[in-house]
């Protein structure tokens, strides 16, 4: 197994985007917004036997009553202990349905998306030019407001 330090020489000196402007929109205040969960858990419905695999840019969408996933992380190095003792550690839907209920958030959206973390170089611009916007469309389709990240 590969140690940190191992793995961050290999990966330290990958480039990253620059941008010429930031897009920005405001999102209502949270107790009216419609909330999503993100996350690069590598999650998959249940039933799906797919693995993720390498430089697989793709993403998954969740149901957003879904509890029934599974996870398909590739990477060895990723600890599913957490995973395995409470689902909410890498998709907290739980936690965002009592938010709404509390009315600390206005709903939680129908749907969810999941990528795999620990990607390559070479699916960053799938990630960025094609799967990235795909998932944002599914979410723009829903009405979410506001996204939650739960990057693993």
């Amino acid at each position: 197994m590969a140690s940190d330090g191992s793995i961050r020489d290999r990966v330290g000196d990958i480039p990253t985007p620059e941008f010429a402007s930031i897009p920005l929109t405001e999102a209502p205040p949270l107790a009216e917004a419609r909330v999503a969960l993100v996350t690069t858990a590598g999650l998959r419905a249940a039933g799906d036997v797919r693995l993720w695999q390498p430089t697989d840019g793709s993403f998954t969408v969740l149901p957003g009553g879904a509890r029934d996933v599974q996870l398909s992380h590739f990477s060895p190095n990723f600890d599913r202990t957490g995973f395995a003792a409470d689902i909410n550690v890498v998709y907290p839907v739980d936690r965002l349905e009592e938010m709404a209920a509390a009315g600390e958030i206005g709903s939680v959206a129908n749907q969810h998306i999941s990528f795999m973390g620990a990607q390559f170089d070479a699916t960053f611009s799938t990630i960025l030019l094609d799967s990235g916007p795909a998932a944002a469309q599914v979410l723009l389709d829903d009405d979410v407001d506001v996204v939650l990240l739960t990057p693993i």
